[in-house]
């Protein structure tokens, strides 16, 4: 299958490729998005041994027992067939208690989704035409970025710099008539700054003052390590929050999540998902039921002291601020642009990404700390001697 030139067949910019009986044309969206800077690093594990990989925002610790009994259980018994496409109503009324603990859930609509990105791809789907401008804080989560692109709307990058916080101020200047939707991320990947209540409430104040919806992933809410997580449900009866469980259960490849909020734009996504994903996981749809009760304050626990190892190890010879939640530092590079450091730390056999992945800017990268402790221990020895040699 060889590439053709598009410019030399006066098509555009879509690419064709040649096939033995005919030539194949990609729809003109898929222009419109790029094979992630992230994936590209994970893909390159893969084909290194004895790297310490640090790329992948994946937990290490094994699925909790209680789950993963469960999730062995439902098999068993059967639980292998499509459910309804909104979830099983088990999980969704599990899931409406826990929000109105935790998040201050009062009213709304709730969907079982494939993985939090799924809820993202159809929340935007449902969302956004050609031309809604979409603010997105940067740097980002590189899926919010190419998934307005995909839909036809525009990313309006709010610049985030150098501390990582949304300031209100900042943000209202952005909002114009187009603007559709407010993404929110907390805590934030790849930054790892988490939220304060009144800092919530003052980006929710915004959104409600100018009537713009805000879209707030907090796939993270289970690992903020200093003060507890602020839902913006507390704040905006009306924003749309989605998460999951990937991340607080280490069951990142049974993709399921859950959106809530209100209840047209829950059921319009509800549609959506009917003609593409169909339904969440089944299986692992029983196995959440469990797991909402399941304690993982042990492993946030753990967490906590790598995050507090990789801060002291790296503070004296790299510039970053401290996560206060996920798993993700993002430092500046302590030279070059985050490409070539990047290069040099691969050459050394660690991987990390860089951070034009997940920003517009090329001065930083970013690592995940959700390894083991001898993989951390490894990793920082690497950073610090690529950035003693500059020095030196």
């Amino acid at each position: 299958m060889g590439l053709v030139d598009p410019q030399s067949l006066a098509l555009g910019p879509s690419l064709w490729y040649r096939t033995p009986a005919r030539m194949t044309k990609f729809a003109r969206r898929m222009d419109r998005v790029e094979m992630s800077g992230i994936r590209r690093i994970f893909d390159l594990a893969r084909q290194m041994t004895d790297a310490v990989d640090l790329s992948l925002g994946q937990p290490d610790f094994d699925v909790p027992g209680p789950i993963k009994r469960a999730m062995i259980e439902a098999i068993e018994r059967g639980y292998n067939r499509y459910t309804v496409t909104q979830g099983m109503p088990e999980l969704i009324e599990g899931l409406r208690r826990h929000l109105q603990r935790d998040s201050g859930f009062k009213d709304g609509g709730i969907l079982v989704t494939a993985g939090t990105a799924g809820g993202l791809f159809q929340a935007l789907a449902v969302l956004v035409e050609d031309g809604d401008e979409v603010v997105v804080p940067d740097p980002y989560f590189a899926l919010y970025y190419h998934l307005v692109n995909f839909f036809g709307g525009k990313p309006v990058l709010l610049d985030t710099y150098p501390d990582f916080r949304i300031r209100p101020e900042k943000l209202e200047a952005l909002l114009t008539p187009r603007t559709r939707v407010i993404v929110f991320n907390n805590p934030v990947n790849p930054t790892g700054v988490a939220y304060r209540p009144d800092e919530v409430a003052a980006i929710c104040d915004v959104a409600k003052r100018h009537e713009v919806l805000l879209l707030s992933d907090e796939i993270y809410s289970a690992f903020s390590y200093d003060f507890p997580h602020e839902s913006v449900l507390k704040h905006d009866g009306n924003a749309l929050l989605v998460g999951g469980f990937s991340k607080t259960f280490a069951v990142t490849g049974w993709r399921l999540g859950f959106a809530a909020g209100p209840r047209d734009i829950i059921e319009k996504m509800a549609v959506l998902q009917q003609f593409s994903f169909v339904c969440a996981n089944a299986p692992g749809q029983r196995a959440a039921i469990t797991a909402l009760d399941v304690d993982v304050s042990a492993y946030v626990d753990a967490y906590r002291k790598k995050r507090d190892f990789v801060v002291a190890a790296l503070k004296d010879r790299f510039d970053f601020v401290r996560p206060q939640g996920a798993f993700y530092v993002f430092p500046k590079c302590p030279w070059g642009d985050d490409e070539a450091f990047v290069r040099k730390a691969i050459e050394n056999k660690l991987l990390i990404v860089p951070g034009r992945a997940t920003s517009k800017r090329t001065s930083h990268f970013r690592l995940s700390f959700a390894v083991s402790d001898r993989q951390l221990e490894r990793a920082v020895e690497i950073l610090n001697k690529l950035a003693d040699q500059n020095r030196a």
